[in-house]
């Protein structure tokens, strides 16, 4: 079973910024894609960033002032947030999936972290 721990959110002002980290944990043989979504209160999930083969995909809505990293070989990723809007208030969440070993049996995961909670003040 493959674990996702989402860090670094918090309260923060309009145009101020936050780093949120996430770490991935268990039998990993090698991670494809990581990503942060989001959901607001009413609103569906949506895509902040992804990255894959080191390369970042961002949703329109942060083009510009978020940045997503990736350090493959401690399975961490990070999401640099600037510029933060009111409109950026919502539970981000990390997720990832690739190839897990399951005692010595390769299979494909995806998971989830539990999120956790950005809110910018205006």
């Amino acid at each position: 079973q493959v674990q996702l721990v989402e860090s670094g959110g918090g309260l923060v002002r309009t145009g101020g910024s936050l780093t949120l980290s996430c770490t991935a944990s268990g039998n990993i043989v090698g991670i494809n894609v990581m990503g942060w979504y989001r959901q607001a209160p009413g609103k569906q999930r949506e895509l902040v960033a992804i990255i894959s083969s080191g390369i970042p995909k961002y949703g329109d809505s942060v083009k510009g002032r978020f940045t997503i990293a990736r350090d493959n070989a401690k399975n961490t990723m990070t999401l640099q947030m600037n510029s933060l809007k009111p409109e950026d208030t919502a539970v981000y969440y990390c997720s990832a999936d690739g190839v897990q070993s399951d005692r010595g049996t390769l299979g494909s995961f995806g998971s989830w972290g539990q999120g956790t909670q950005v809110t910018v003040s205006s």
